[in-house]
């Protein structure tokens, strides 16, 4: 088949969970022989990556018009370009996707989470995507959700059922440090926390929770975003020696740091599944996790919830106290419910599943 990926800022991945899915579906997409295209904002080096086609187009570099203007530019070049299927992330580039099926392209939408609830957005941003959580019911061939809570959350408000695919995991340990080393990080002496630097992230209150804590750990806070630098200078305001921010990591350097942590912290109120969460998991770390019904749809019994940031430097204090043997169990669970639920072979063969589906009923 001949399919496109849109509504991301491309690959190689290196900024979020959307890039993380897309560079790992259309590889391997594309190893099993399919002709996959992934539009990009970021320029890599090649207009080709482990076999993928890369295509750049512009967009307007503004935190409200970025994802719209380039999936809008994106699908213009769709429409000449052509394809048997469209696969476009993000709820936000639903109203996209009538001009491809309009033009006899079948197109699938993955959702993404409840992204109005983002603190980020203004009152018209909000509007958008509530406006756009009913045209992802509407307007594509199909809808899909990484998240059995978001699947019921659009069942429950608008009565319509999406395909539920689950996010994969990349759960390769490595043995290297060089990161750790450069960080001043020792192995399995150190808290994990990483995602974007946004408020519904609650980097803030992570970094808090642990300077009440009695560690004697360090806290690695890995992040970025690109317009929230009022609120990432309010995360980086400390003193406490304890405390490692060394902006975003990505690659190899992100695995080492997934592979050595003593725990791993996930605090994230917004979205369907979180990519890092899973992949912490799947390499076997002791999770603490705020208990948003996503987040614990994902880890089930086998991390640690909390609620606020009193109740997280309690679990921090608790994993501390905890002997080996009670904390091996919880890596060991992690690691196996991430191998059952989240494989990315399996995520993969359900998308080409889907996009099958969709070629064959339009019959193009």
């Amino acid at each position: 088949m001949r399919i496109a990926i849109l509504g991301t800022r491309g690959i190689p991945a290196s900024y979020g969970g959307f890039e993380t899915f897309a560079e790992e579906l259309s590889t391997r997409l594309t190893a099993r022989g399919h002709r996959v295209t992934v539009y990009c904002r970021e320029r890599h080096a090649s207009h080709e990556y482990r076999g993928v086609r890369l295509v750049y187009l512009p967009t307007i570099r503004h935190k409200y018009f970025d994802t719209l203007a380039h999936t809008f530019v994106s699908t213009l070049h769709l429409l000449f370009a052509r394809a048997d299927a469209a696969l476009y992330c993000n709820a936000a580039n639903a109203l996209f996707t009538i001009l491809p099926r309009i033009f006899g392209i079948p197109v699938a939408l993955n959702v993404d989470g409840i992204e109005r609830r983002r603190r980020k957005w203004n009152a018209f941003a909000r509007a958008w995507y509530r406006m756009s959580e009913y045209l992802s019911t509407v307007l594509p061939n199909r809808f899909v959700a990484d998240a059995e809570a978001i699947r019921a959350y659009y069942l429950r408000k608008y009565g319509t059922n999406s395909i539920f695919i689950p996010y994969g995991a990349d759960a390769v340990r490595v043995e290297t440090k060089a990161v750790l080393e450069n960080l001043g990080l020792e192995p399995n002496r150190y808290f994990l926390y990483v995602s974007r630097l946004e408020p519904e992230n609650r980097a803030l209150e992570v970094r808090q929770a642990f300077e009440h804590s009695s560690s004697a750990m360090k806290l690695a806070l890995i992040g970025d975003a690109p317009h929230a630098k009022e609120y990432i200078a309010q995360v980086r305001d400390t003193k406490d020696p304890r405390i490692v921010m060394p902006g975003a990591i990505y690659g190899p350097g992100y695995r080492e740091l997934g592979s050595w942590c003593f725990a791993y912290i996930q605090a994230t109120e917004v979205g369907g599944t979180h990519p890092a969460l899973i992949e912490a998991m799947g390499r076997g770390n002791l999770v603490l996790y705020l208990d948003t019904p996503e987040n614990s749809e994902v880890c089930g019994d086998t991390g640690l919830p909390f609620h606020d940031e009193a109740g997280l430097t309690a679990r921090i204090e608790e994993t501390l106290r905890m002997n080996e043997r009670e904390r091996d169990r919880l890596r060991a669970a992690a690691a196996r419910r991430a191998a059952e639920r989240y494989n990315w072979d399996a995520v993969t063969t359900q998308y080409e599943k889907l996009l099958f589906e969709l070629e064959r009923e339009s019959g193009s």
